[in-house]
């Protein structure tokens, strides 16, 4: 079974995070994903990046992921 926790170990371990948390029922989730990696990076690009380190996972066993991909400076903007 899929566990937020499970997609939280697997988007850290793929990259280089700052932040990452991840919420969800077992079928839909919501993560909130901060690295250095997003800068420069349009939204589409930085979501293939998050999709890339869960690989065969989002076919089979994440049915739904929204994702908030921020940079570091993004991402502290947002918590003012």
């Amino acid at each position: 079974m899929v566990t937020p926790e499970s997609i939280q170990t697997d988007i850290a371990n793929g990259l280089s995070c700052a932040h990452v948390q991840v919420a969800g029922d077992g079928h839909h989730f919501e993560a909130v994903i901060v690295s250095d990696a997003f800068e420069g990076k349009r939204p589409i690009a930085r979501h293939q990046m998050v999709y890339a380190t869960l690989g065969d996972r989002m076919k089979a066993e994440i049915h739904a992921l929204s994702m908030r991909t921020l940079t570091p400076a993004e991402w502290a903007s947002s918590q003012q």
